[in-house]
């Protein structure tokens, strides 16, 4: 991969794992992934993050791990866009990872996800009652070794995933021992449980990600990502959004697509003296074949 900090590779998270299309207008079946991922490519989007989700009519909300739908929007949206990079989720709690591996297996993404350790996943609500029952996200070595194997198989360059600097500091360890050799570093922030939503954060967290290792964030929550996003492109971070994280535009108004988040990222990259890359300029950054 190259160091160059100068061209900001920016990535789409089309839909999200349960984000319910009634509520929100996230794209779910292939026809509206293909054409987010064409909308969020002409905002500026080099690289689109990929949840699966059934297809059956009414079912939208749920996610799938059926390797023909994966094949299916992937084929869409490679068709549509055959320049973009194909980021595809693995996330799935408990040890059973035969459905993100199948999935890879059938489409082998360009990226793949790797959630590189475990979490609390949890919110209160004002109340003083949970939001959701308490869950263990469990991301255990040898489940991530596991992952990264598929990965290794599939041609993926795996993207870790990042919930706290524990695992910042594990995905280091990983290198160490082997097994990964030139991670790229997702730091995920506004997890309840997890890292905040705070741009001082972010120079801390470089400290400890392994040298020459390209880094960007993902930031959950309303409007106030955004200067969480502004500070990432300052710092020289790649960058994301996309409906998955964020409902919400810096001005605090609702995001109508994919499309206006991007557009908004955009312009964080470039009011900080930066390009936004193209794919093929982001494809050689992330030394991707």
């Amino acid at each position: 991969m190259q160091a160059d900090s100068n061209k900001a590779v920016i990535t789409c998270a089309l839909t999200g794992v349960l984000t319910n299309p009634k509520q929100h207008p996230v794209p779910v079946t292939v026809d509206e992934m293909a054409a987010a991922a064409a909308q969020a490519r002409d905002a500026g989007a080099s690289v689109v993050h990929v949840h699966f989700r059934n297809q059956e009519p009414g079912l939208g909300h749920l996610p799938t791990w059926d390797p023909d739908v994966a094949g299916d929007i992937a084929a869409a949206i490679r068709a549509r866009c055959p320049e973009l990079i194909f980021n595809m989720t693995t996330g799935v709690v408990g040890s059973d990872v035969s459905g993100p591996i199948a999935c890879m297996r059938r489409i082998k993404p360009e990226i793949a996800a790797c959630n590189a350790g475990s979490l609390n996943y949890l919110k209160a609500r004002s109340s003083g009652v949970w939001a959701w029952p308490p869950m263990l996200f469990d991301n255990p070595v040898a489940k991530i070794e596991e992952m990264l194997d598929a990965m290794r198989e599939t041609g993926a360059m795996p993207e870790m995933e990042c919930f706290d600097v524990g695992i910042v500091r594990s995905v280091g360890l990983f290198v160490d021992v082997g097994l990964v050799e030139h991670p790229h570093y997702n730091f995920v922030m506004g997890v309840a449980s997890g890292m905040p939503l705070d741009r001082e954060l972010l120079a801390l967290l470089l400290r400890y990600k392994k040298p020459g290792c390209r880094w960007e964030v993902t930031a959950i929550g309303r409007a106030e990502v955004w200067e969480v996003h502004q500070r990432a492109a300052e710092l020289g971070g790649d960058l994301r959004t996309g409906l998955e994280d964020t409902f919400y535009l810096p001005s605090g108004e609702r995001a109508k697509s994919n499309g206006e988040l991007i557009e908004a990222l955009a312009a964080c990259a470039r009011a900080a003296g930066r390009e936004v890359a193209s794919p093929a300029e982001a494809r050689a950054l992330l030394g991707l074949s």
